[in-house]
């Protein structure tokens, strides 16, 4: 739509220049403009060709639907219509012949109403050797073979979205819009389960539809834009619980089997609205809020599926939560210019979330084994209040400064500190010394102080007096951040940042006590001719962490030394081999990253191995074109992906004892993709 805008404005701005200079257009001519210059009839292009994939690699499908071996069809176009009275339509189509495809379509008259239609999938894979000795997988219930067998488990999802909406201009002020979206996801993934001290990894059904409405209308006048949305959700799960066999030596009578509930059914509604007006002398207010309720009453699963201990249990106190929450979201703005060259700005937010859920006492058993204290549920609130200040001053020369204070207070119920309030000072400079150079710099200190910390009483087991969640205790933040960018000449250009973070947590004994990153990058740009251009992009970030730990449960009496570094490093390159004829790129992807987890205890501890991730990428286009009408598509990807990981590694089913896992290994693929297809345009 903005090309269509952008293309009529364009045509109006000539007409009005040919009026008033008389210019002789007769032999213009538009290499670009995606309509015919008379603005009626039809164009557009299809694709049409084969692809092959030289190896199955579910974490190369993750996303792209190109996870299996083998040919696939190449197929996609773009078709736009346009006709008298400001008619228009448009139908499109992306990898049609995948299963990460996409197709809509779009229609209405210029300044009068539009309407859309939409559908894409989008394919998630999570693993390639996943193996289970469970029956039924993608059901509700698990079973086991009457011999200990293991069969491969496809652990993976479909999301489909099928998406409908349209808007309607009602006068020169007035637009109304509507629009229905429903989301599906079908499919198996991961799920941790245990019988008391002994685990499995089962493969939990996914058969879930969210289906989300909205209504809105706005309102643009001189000085005045308001909007005001009504919008609903409603998510429902139609695998509602998992059960499976005890794949373990019975411990307790009655243990065979075990169940889990599942996402639960619930609604969400919310109103919400802006306007911002035009104060006039440089000022400006805008607001917007949003007021909803989340809803949530899906009926409870019995206590325990141990029909054993379900005789000595009390009733359940109710039917279902019968949940609810009240969100409110709102914001206040106001902007002014005093003075020519400096511009002062300020914002309030408020944000809650309320649960008036009712509490009850609900018995317990521990994975069906035992029979444990009763547990309540926690309805968790909290108020947020942010309060920004700001101001910017166009300096002498080209000096641009900006300076503010940011405050965050939060307030919370069931919680181990009932308050925090976080102040952040900040300033920006930002200069151009020399018309092929500039440079920015930005300072932030950041300080966050709570309320007395208690310690958590309502999750049943007790929590060290000690322990800081890092959320919630107290922080000093200093952050530092610096870009330089220079024009070396009109065809050379280089970009340089640098970004560093230090955060102390100095009332922490266990838990995060502190934590740093640095951030180096750079990017270049180099024309080496009218054909021919160069970009790279480098990138290296290092983050660092301590954390103190208690095996006693009082003092810090072991320390863990984080060390994660990512590096990244891009080449590319276009060139036009053949004027209006032949162009190739070609782009060049290496990106490599390590984790290191170092653990102190007093004695002759040896680290954990490092996790290590590898990735190089290299992409070949080349666009030849056969007439005016024909042109041929090239395309060649290659893919080297390589992860080690001492979680996964080595690890099969029966591995570990007291694990029956799925024996996946960390992800390793080297793919070829081929691609070759027609582009027709009409």
């Amino acid at each position: 739509m903005n090309t269509i805008h952008g293309s009529l404005l364009l045509f109006a701005a000539l007409g009005l220049l040919s009026e008033a200079a008389a210019v002789d257009t007769s032999e213009w001519k538009c290499q670009t403009c995606p309509y015919p210059k008379d603005g009626k009839g039809t164009t557009g292009y299809v694709d049409v060709g084969i692809g092959t994939v030289s190896d199955a690699s579910a974490r190369f499908g993750d996303h792209t639907g190109l996870q299996k071996d083998g040919a696939h069809l190449v197929l996609g176009g773009d078709v736009h219509a346009r006709g008298p009275g400001g008619y228009y339509a448009e139908l499109f189509g992306n990898d049609l012949g995948l299963d990460s495809r996409t197709i809509g379509g779009r229609t209405g008259r210029e300044g009068l109403y539009a309407l859309r239609l939409g559908y894409s999938s989008i394919p998630r894979h999570f693993a390639d050797d996943a193996v289970t000795p469970f029956l039924g997988n993608g059901g509700s219930v698990l079973t086991l073979p009457a011999s200990a067998t293991l069969q491969p488990v496809v652990l993976g999802l479909e999301r489909k979205r099928y998406d409908i909406g349209g808007t309607l201009i009602g006068g020169e002020r007035w637009t109304y819009r509507m629009s229905l979206r429903r989301d599906t996801r079908d499919g198996t993934r991961g799920l941790g389960s245990s019988f008391f001290s002994n685990a499995a990894q089962l493969a939990a059904p996914v058969d879930q539809t969210t289906d989300q409405f909205e209504l809105a209308t706005a309102y643009a006048g001189p000085r005045v834009q308001a909007t005001l949305a009504y919008q609903a959700s409603r998510f429902r799960n139609d695998a509602s619980s998992l059960t499976w066999d005890n794949p373990f030596a019975l411990v307790v009578a009655g243990a065979t089997q075990g169940r889990l509930a599942l996402a639960p059914d619930n609604r969400f509604e919310q109103i919400s609205g802006s306007i911002g007006y035009d104060l006039g002398h440089g000022m400006h207010a805008s607001g917007d809020f949003a007021v909803g309720r989340m809803t949530q009453d899906a009926a409870f699963l019995p206590s325990t599926s141990n029909s054993v201990l379900a005789a000595g249990l009390p009733p359940l106190p109710a039917a279902s939560l019968d949940g609810r929450v009240d969100t409110f979201s709102g914001n206040l703005r106001f902007t002014a210019t005093p003075l020519e060259g400096v511009r002062l700005s300020a914002a309030y937010s408020r944000d809650v979330r309320d649960n008036p859920t009712d509490v009850r006492s609900y018995p317990q058993v521990a994975t069906d084994m035992f029979v444990t204290a009763p547990r309540s549920n926690t309805p968790f609130s909290f108020w947020r209040d942010r309060f920004k200040l700001s101001a910017s001053v166009r300096g002498p020369g080209t000096l641009r400064l900006a300076a503010g204070l940011d405050q965050d207070n939060q307030d919370r119920r069931y919680s181990e500190v009932v308050n925090t309030r976080e102040t952040t000072l900040w300033a920006r400079a930002g200069v151009r010394p020399r018309d092929d150079l500039s440079l920015a710099l930005k300072l932030a200190h950041s300080e966050r102080d709570n309320s007395p910390y208690g310690v958590a009483t309502w999750f049943g087991a007790p929590e060290n007096p000690l322990l800081r969640k890092f959320n919630l205790a107290d922080r000093r933040r200093d952050s530092v951040g610096a870009r330089a960018d220079v024009n070396f000449s009109e065809k050379l250009s280089l970009g340089l940042t640098a970004d560093y973070r230090n955060d102390d947590y100095t009332d922490s004994v266990v838990g995060l006590t502190h934590a740093r990153s640095a951030n180096l990058g750079a990017d270049l740009g180099f024309a080496l001719s009218e054909q021919t251009q160069l970009h790279a992009y480098a990138q290296v970030e290092q983050v660092r962490s301590r954390q103190g730990g208690s095996q006693a449960g009082i003092a810090a009496d072991w320390q863990a030394q984080t060390q994660d570094r990512f590096e990244v490093f891009g080449l590319g390159v276009k060139h036009v081999a053949i004027a209006d004829k032949l162009d190739l790129g070609a782009d060049l992807t290496i990106a490599r990253s390590r984790s290191e987890i170092g653990v102190t205890t007093g004695v002759n501890d040896l680290p954990f191995p490092a996790a290590k991730t590898t990735l190089d990428g290299f992409k070949l286009d080349a666009n030849y074109k056969l007439d005016a009408k024909l042109s041929l598509h090239a395309g060649y990807r290659y893919e080297h992906h390589r992860a080690e990981d001492w979680q996964l590694d080595g690890v099969l089913p029966t591995t570990l004892g007291d694990l029956l896992a799925f024996g996946q290994q960390p992800p390793r693929y080297r793919v070829h993709l081929l691609r070759l297809a027609l582009r027709y345009r009409f």
